[in-house]
Formats: structure tokens, sequence, C-alpha cells
């Protein structure tokens, strides 16, 4: 049994009579063609007949064209796709209270400078390359590793020619170069890495550790931490420290004596924050600012620096909402509108905080004398350590690079690698240099400093940054910046080379990015961040 599909016929048509067909098609339609050359659909047309205002097709060539790639049909109401010159609908958006921008702020090359920019990240790996041979950094005579110490130990100050002829020969380029990778560590364990700290679980979980179930040990432990510790910041109050970190396996800070970075007072940043620890540290005293997040126009400006008491925000709270329903009672409709109860009004509040947690935006600031308060707040802090998994019961990392009471001296790893690049006419030789550790800003600029006198002023570096520290490039308001001769007359005993503590007496400017690669050529820096 046979049925009849309209519309379908069973003949067979030649090739050449279905292009007529499609032709006369054409012809039937050109009426209702869009400038581009394309049918209307039967839906536009009928708003075009209504008189209903329309967007017009975009010119080809603009994304429109039969060339054009797919789009999503999702992406606008109007489903049509935006030229890139075209200019938004509406204002633009205004900025949210957090500046949420990615790590990488700028990816353009900077302008050739004789010094590169501050960077207070720790560096994880460094990754030098060059047309000449690094093979002067490989097996350091005894007496030149001995002698590289002795200087660091010393504070020798090494000054090095523009340009070394043959580096494999010159001793003071070897001694210079072991006591760049010298730093110091509390605590220390020849069968564990203890930095990074944040995001170590799994690298730590084969590892034994005996103090993760004996309350005792974990005592004796954070006993001798706190010595350490405590031993650090009186170096640093002293400025016999520049800087130096502490690592937990939930935030970074970094303390800085006064001097640096354009602050007259010790500062310490942390990073990245939460609710919790920072209503702990108002409840011990402590005043602090969080540096990124911008105050909204309806909110109570608080002194720079500082972070106000409970009941003084609670006060600035309460008179906030009195002014925002004040003008119901002018216009006489206050018994008619609901307003909301003070429960919903905290739980926005505390959402708004939430959100921050984790990021580079919760970074807090603490300065002068609430740094102190702050070292006790950390010793007593019963959340300081990890109280399960494999960083359970572990004191915090203490990171300088100077000595101190306690701490155990360390090397970063260094080993050249001599590769064939292909080029145009063939191979040619690449030579690299790869540092590995917790490189701090000391060794990054002393190593630079190093590499300019041996690679005859021509190399380019990519940097790898512990992504937690980037934040500390920010540049907070500060009350008063110090002379550079100043800063060299104060901290002439801190043991850094006087140029890398005119470096890091600069302000930031590299926001919440950090060095990315950095090229010499002709003893001019370009850089990325």
């Amino acid at each position: 049994m046979a049925f009849s599909v309209p519309g379908y016929s069973p003949s067979f048509k030649k090739p050449p009579e279905t292009l007529r067909l499609r032709r006369k098609r054409a012809r039937s339609l050109g009426a209702a063609l869009s400038p581009g050359g394309r049918p209307e659909p039967a839906p536009r047309r009928a708003a075009l007949a209504a008189g209903l205002p329309l967007r017009p097709y975009p010119a080809a060539g603009r994304g429109g064209g039969p060339g054009a790639p797919g789009r999503n049909p999702f992406a606008r109401l109007d489903n049509r796709p935006r030229a890139a010159a075209e200019p938004q609908d509406g204002p633009p958006r205004a900025p949210s209270p957090i500046s949420h921008r990615s790590f990488s702020e700028s990816d353009k090359p900077s302008p050739e400078s004789t010094e590169l920019p501050v960077d207070w990240s720790i560096k994880t790996r460094l990754l030098f390359t060059s047309s000449q041979p690094f093979t002067w950094a490989d097996h350091l005579k005894a007496q030149e590793e001995a002698q590289g110490v002795v200087q660091h130990c010393r504070a020798t100050e090494v000054t090095l020619p523009q340009s070394i002829q043959d580096p494999k020969l010159c001793t003071e380029l070897r001694c210079a170069f072991q006591q760049s990778l010298v730093y110091w560590l509390h605590p220390a364990f020849p069968w564990l890495s203890l930095f990074p700290r944040i995001g170590a679980d799994r690298k730590m979980s084969a590892k034994t550790s005996p103090w993760s179930n004996d309350e005792s040990l974990q005592r004796i432990l954070m006993s001798d931490w706190s010595v350490s510790f405590t031993s650090l910041y009186n170096l640093l109050k002293t400025k016999l420290c520049p800087y130096f970190y502490v690592c937990t396996y939930q935030f970074t800070i970094l303390f800085r004596a006064s001097g640096l970075a354009g602050n007259d007072v010790i500062t310490a940043l942390m990073s990245p924050t939460t609710r919790g620890i920072r209503e702990a540290m108002k409840n011990e005293g402590i005043e602090f600012s969080l540096p990124l997040v911008k105050e909204s126009g309806h909110e109570k400006k608080k002194p720079s620096g500082t972070s106000l008491g409970h009941g003084e925000e609670q006060a600035i709270s309460d008179e906030d909402e009195e002014e925002s329903f004040s003008w119901l009672e002018e216009m006489g409709v206050q018994d008619k509108i609901k307003k909301p109860d003070i429960l919903s009004i905290k739980l926005r509040k505390e959402k708004h905080e939430v959100q921050m947690d984790h990021r580079p935006e919760s970074v807090v600031l603490v300065k002068g004398t609430n740094t102190f308060t702050l070292l006790n707040f950390l010793i007593n802090c019963k959340s300081l350590m990890a109280t399960s998994g494999p960083q359970a019961g572990l004191p915090p990392t203490l990171l300088s690079p100077i000595a101190f009471r306690g701490a155990t001296m360390q090397m970063l790893k260094a080993r050249s690698v001599n590769v064939k690049t292909q080029v145009v006419s063939g191979y040619k030789d690449q030579f690299s240099l790869e540092i590995t550790g917790p490189v701090m800003p000391h060794s990054l600029h002393a190593m630079t400093m190093l590499l300019g006198s041996s690679q005859s002023g021509s190399f380019s570096a990519g940097l790898y940054t512990h992504e937690p520290t980037a934040v500390f490039n920010i540049c907070p308001p500060v009350d008063k910046v110090l002379g550079k001769e100043t800063v060299r007359e104060e901290l002439a005993n801190c043991g850094l080379h006087p140029k890398t503590l005119d470096q890091l007496s600069q302000t930031p400017v590299l926001g919440k990015s950090s060095l990315r690669n950095v090229e010499m050529s002709d003893y001019l820096y370009n850089w990325r961040s």
C-alpha cells in the first residue's frame, strides 16, 4: 500500500534540471534578499512588514559573510556577531569593590632599562639561556665553594668587571655564584621539602612524619620554631635582616624592614587570608588594612593602614542603615515599605567578605608596632599548623637571606645544559642554566648581575613564580618615602649587596603580577610580567 506525500515527486531529475530549479527559486525570492545578498528569514520579513526597527546584517568581511566562523546563537539576544571595534551597548559597568584582574596584568614588553623592577614574589625555578656556555657554573673547586660560603656569612661585597673574557677561569665569578645560592631555612628535615607549603600535601603524603601523631614532639617543634621566629623578627627590627618569609600550609607572610619597598616602618603582607583569620586578628587588637579592596561610595572611609574595632564598625554600620532609609520618612511611606532586618543585612555583608577569601584580593597589610602583635598572634595561633593530613603538626617554614637562631644553611640547586637548536642554516648551540629552589628577591638580583658579566650582557630568562606570593608586589599607601642614601646607611649591615639593597628599596610597580620573562641585550633589560 502506497502513501502519497505532499510535495514529493518520485520522478527522476537530471542535475541540470535541478540547477535550473534552484536558479528559478532564487529569482522568485529576489525581492526578499537582505542587503548582503542572503534570503531574509520569514520572521524577519514579517517584522519588517510590520514596521519594526531591526538591526541590519553585518557587512561582508565583518563576521557575517559566507566564510565567517560559526558562532554561539545564545551569545546575544539579537543573535548577531559583534564587530571588533563596535562599542558596547549602554554605559560601561562600574568596577566592583574588589578588583578581579588576573595575575598577569601586563603582557607587553617593557621599555629598555639598566635595572629590573623589584619583584617580591618567591620563584621556584629560573631558566637562563644564552649563546655563550654556562660551564663556569659547574664543578666548583672545594676552595671556591668554601670561599663562596665565607663571603656569604661575612656579607662580602663582590664587584665584577662588566665583561669577563674567560668566565671558566674567573675564580671571583665562581665564588660569587656560590655566594648567591645560599639561603637559610627553619625547620629543616633532609627527607622533606619544606617549600612550597601551600598545595604540598600530595608531595608530602609519601614522606615519613613522626610528629603527626605525637603531641609532645609537636610541642617541642613549635617551641623551637617560636624561638627562631622571634630571633628573625628581632634581627629585622634592628635592621640586621632585610626581610623574611613565613610559609604556612594556608598562607604566606612577607616581613620587610623599614626602608624597603618605600616604607619607613616595618611592614607585613599576608596572603591569601580568610574571613576567619581576619576576625581572629581583629579580636587580638591587630590593626590592618586590605589594600586591594576598594571602598564603596556609601561606606564610611577608614583611616589608611588601620582596621576599626568591632564596636566602631558596628556603630558606623548602624548609622549607614539609618541614613539609607531616612528618605522613606521624608516621603511619608516608611510604614508601607518593609525594611530588611538586621540579620539579612549582616548576612549580605558576610557574603561580600567571604567572596574574596583565598583570593589575591584578600591580602592583608600590617604596619609598624602591629607587626609585633602579629608575631605574638602567630606564635599562639592554634590553626597555624595543620591538624590532619601530611602536614599535620609541622611548624611553618621560615625563609631568610641571612642566618638566624636555629636556621640551617641551604643551597639552591644549579645545573647547566647544552643543547642543539634548529635554525634556518642548520643547528646552533644553545646553552642554559637552571636554578631550582626557593629563589628570594636578593638571589634573583644577584644572579642577574653575575650573568650580565659572564654572558657579555646578553641572556634571557624564564622565571617561575610561586603564585600565592605574586601579590606581594602591590604598592600599598606610603606615609613617608626614605631616600636611597638614608636606606643604605640604615641597612648597611643587613647582609645585602648595596646594589641589591637599592633595588629592594624601590617602590613596587608590578601590582598583582610578577616577572615572568627577562631578556638582557647589550646590558639593557626588557621584561614581561
